[in-house]
């Protein structure tokens, strides 16, 4: 699975983390710069994108929402931390 993370400036050990569940790659878009987030594209091979919800405003959330939307791609919103990311990927893997 490849994820498109949104948020956060540096991912510190949650790419390894994620590498441990199966997810093969990661986009990261940091989600601080407004130019940036209008020519932001969510590849093709994107199966899910998760939103860190403490780095990014409203607007870069529901422009990434709208996104994700327009690809039927699910959309993940949790805080930057393991736990909290963790826990919201479980809930998903049990609804997929």
């Amino acid at each position: 699975m490849t994820l498109m993370l949104v948020g956060a400036d540096y991912l510190r050990g949650i790419e390894k983390n994620l590498q441990s569940l199966g997810i093969d790659n990661v986009y990261h878009m940091n989600g601080r710069n407004v130019k940036e987030q209008r020519k932001v594209k969510i590849p093709t091979t994107v199966g899910c994108v998760v939103v860190f919800t403490d780095f990014v405003n409203h607007l870069t959330a529901a422009n990434i929402k709208k996104m994700a939307k327009a690809q039927n791609l699910p959309v993940i919103f949790s805080k930057r931390s393991w736990c909290a990311l963790q826990e919201k990927l479980a809930d998903f893997r049990l609804q997929a």
